[in-house]
């Protein structure tokens, strides 16, 4: 009888197998063909298959019946009765006994294991239910997302498992996410960006690698978390680039819209003008717009342009910000006069210049621009100016030239205005005084006083008596040169004598005297020629000839009386008017002190005035005023006059500058308290 055992550690999937075994054997050894035995099934088989099995041979006679083969042979068969299951059960071990008939019965085994082949009939299963993870934006690229796992209880090809993307994953998605067919790996391989998608669920699909592959998808759902990685937009909407420098107060220059694309408080926008720029920004009804507008009061003058940084600042951590720079224009009104360079102008100006040449100019300036500062000038005819007439302007670069020529002697200094005047549409002007002070050319030669012309010629006699000593005053030339200063200046000079060794003369005071006694020897009658002559460039110069006639000292006292006598009867016509005139000159000297005093008294800038130490000569040059004014230093110079007595611009003097050896300025004004000489 044959007999089929299996191990109890094994759970039994083979059962009842059918063995039909039919050996008569007597007292025979059976034996097997191989000890053991190794099958292969795959578990789809399915229940009632069979499997042919070698049969055992014995050597006594006797037959061992399981399938008849004839010549004696006999083969076992296995049936499958249920389905197998690799998954459960790997591998059977199954001992198969066979025993004769004979007695005592002989037996023979043989030991048969059964390996369960596997098929491809398990799906890919994923560890986890879901899968769903959070990711912060812009991650670097390579960044692992999550790791899927999916195992497959099959062997072989039949479990190992791969990974792809399933159908629906659009091509999108695979641009921004990568996966790894072997680990499940999900990496990024783009720009994550919150901003653009927030949210991704992605299919992915485990499949075997079986001959009928077997797959399972599962999804992965992405939440992509917001960071502050967008700084705020600033959009300027509407722009006034010219703004009038008389704007109010709150005019609206432009108005600006400020957007953030993050969420939250990464998207919260704070918006200010960080600068000392006279423009805010003023929120508007609708969120995030703001409209610039005015502050403080513009002047273009001080500022013609402005560039204004408009700063949005988020809320996020870290703060982003952006800037947004708009430049405004402050446009020109016509709010400034025209202003001259200086107030007042002084000039100073030759005699005898030439008619219609430009002698001086004027200039102002206006701070405004366009028409509001073209700048156009005239003289202001006045009634009390009538010199006005003789000047001219050019309206366009206030070039003044003079009609007429002027004379020194005339005229000292004149005084005009010229007026300024913008051509803005509300036309703007102001004025200026002009001070003129003629300067003295040396036009006038010396007139001789005495001696007397007489028909054209200056010639006189002096008589003088023999006995005289050395150093007696014979007479005194005299002269008068209208120019003043170096050019009225006058020299004295023998120019011609009869004998050098009799007479001599001051150069200075034009005094002659003699120089030492005279003799028996020497000559009755003596003739000396005069040359007086000025200081100018251009020297000028006049002559005198005096006659000198010696006689005995009776004749010359009789000459002596009868002179007094003639001009006593000569004076005595005309001392009732020489105290009358001297009287009054008394009084008006005196009323001008007066007057002169309560002016000083009356300004705030004063006249520092003194004289020159008086020289002991009668000639023309004797007096002199020194004044100053800013950094010169003027000395007046005229014809011999009382001390005590005054000369002020407008006087018959003339204005020579002198080194300055004082510390302290004095200038003369005018009686609106304007400088007189600057």
């Amino acid at each position: 009888m044959l007999k089929l055992l299996e191990e109890s550690t094994l759970s039994l999937v083979l059962e009842n197998i059918y063995l039909t075994i039919n050996y008569f054997i007597a007292n025979a050894t059976i034996v097997f063909p191989e000890n053991e035995k190794l099958l292969e099934i795959f578990e789809s088989a399915l229940p009632g298959v069979r499997f042919q099995l070698q049969a055992a041979r014995d050597a006594d006679s006797g037959i061992l019946s399981v399938k008849d083969r004839g010549e004696n042979r006999k083969s076992p068969i296995l049936i499958l009765q249920k389905p197998l299951d690799r998954e459960s059960v790997k591998t059977h071990n199954i001992l198969l006994i066979a025993t004769d008939g004979g007695k005592p019965p002989k037996s023979g085994e043989m030991q048969i294991t059964i390996e369960v082949v596997d098929v491809n009939d398990n799906h890919p299963v994923f560890t986890k239910e879901s899968y769903s993870v959070e990711l912060q934006e812009n991650p670097a690229i390579g960044t692992t997302i999550i790791q899927v796992n999916a195992t497959d209880l099959d062997e072989g090809s039949n479990g190992e498992v791969v990974y792809s993307f399933g159908n629906d994953v659009d091509g999108e998605v695979q641009a921004y996410f990568t996966l790894n067919s072997l680990t499940g790996e999900l990496k990024v391989s783009g720009i994550v960006d919150f901003e653009e998608r927030n949210r991704y669920e992605i299919d992915i699909q485990a499949s075997d690698k079986g001959a009928g592959t077997l797959t399972t998808d599962k999804s992965v759902i992405i939440n992509i978390i917001d960071v502050n990685d967008n700084a705020p937009e600033i959009e300027v909407t509407s722009y006034s680039k010219s703004l009038p420098e008389d704007s109010k107060l709150g005019t609206t220059v432009a108005v600006i819209t400020v957007k953030d694309s993050d969420s939250g408080i990464n998207g919260k926008v704070l918006c200010f003008v960080n600068q000392d720029v006279p423009f805010t920004l003023n929120p508007s009804v609708q969120n995030n717009m703001f409209s610039v507008v005015t502050k403080t009061p513009l002047d273009r003058e001080k500022q013609s342009q402005y560039d204004v940084t408009i700063i949005a600042k988020d809320a996020g951590e870290p703060s982003l910000s952006s800037e947004k720079t708009i430049r405004i224009d402050v446009s020109d009104v016509n709010d400034n006069s025209p202003q001259f360079l200086l107030s007042p102008y002084t000039f100073y100006l030759t005699e005898n210049n030439s008619p219609g040449a430009s002698v001086f100019k004027v200039q102002a300036t206006d701070q405004d621009e366009g028409n509001n500062a073209h700048i156009s000038y005239h003289i202001f005819r006045g009634r009390d100016n009538l010199l006005s007439s003789f000047l001219n302007i050019n309206p366009v670069n206030g070039d003044i030239s003079a009609l007429k020529s002027f004379d020194f002697e005339k005229l000292k200094m004149f005084r005009f205005h010229v007026v300024a005047t913008d051509s803005g549409s509300r036309s703007l002007g102001s004025n200026v005084s002009v001070n003129v002070f003629l300067l003295d050319q040396n036009d006038n030669p010396p007139v001789i006083l005495h001696p007397l012309s007489s028909n054209g010629s200056t010639e006189g006699v002096e008589e003088v008596p023999r006995n005289v000593p050395a150093g007696h005053l014979v007479t005194k030339v005299r002269a008068y040169d209208a120019d003043i200063g170096y050019n009225g200046w006058l020299l004295f000079s023998l120019q011609e004598v009869s004998d050098h060794s009799l007479f001599g003369l001051d150069r200075y005071t034009g005094r002659i005297r003699t120089l030492r006694s005279f003799t028996e020897k020497d000559e009755a009658q003596h003739k000396l020629v005069i040359l007086v002559k000025d200081n100018g460039n251009v020297s000028l110069s006049a002559t005198a000839t005096v006659v000198v006639k010696l006689v005995e000292p009776k004749e010359a006292f009789s000459a002596s009386d009868v002179k007094s006598a003639a001009t006593d009867i000569g004076d005595s016509g005309v001392t009732f008017y020489l105290m009358i005139t001297l009287a009054s000159v008394s009084t008006l000297f005196l009323i001008s002190i007066i007057v002169l005093i309560a002016m000083q008294c009356s300004k705030t800038t004063h006249v520092s005035s003194k004289y020159l130490p008086e020289t002991n000569y009668d000639g023309t040059l004797c007096h002199s005023i020194q004044y100053r004014s800013g950094e010169k230093r003027y000395m007046l110079v005229g014809p011999r006059m009382s001390i005590g007595s005054t000369i002020v611009p407008g006087s018959n003097g003339n204005t020579l500058v002198v080194p300055d050896r004082r510390s302290t300025s004095t200038e003369v004004r005018n009686d609106d308290n304007t400088p007189f000489i600057v």
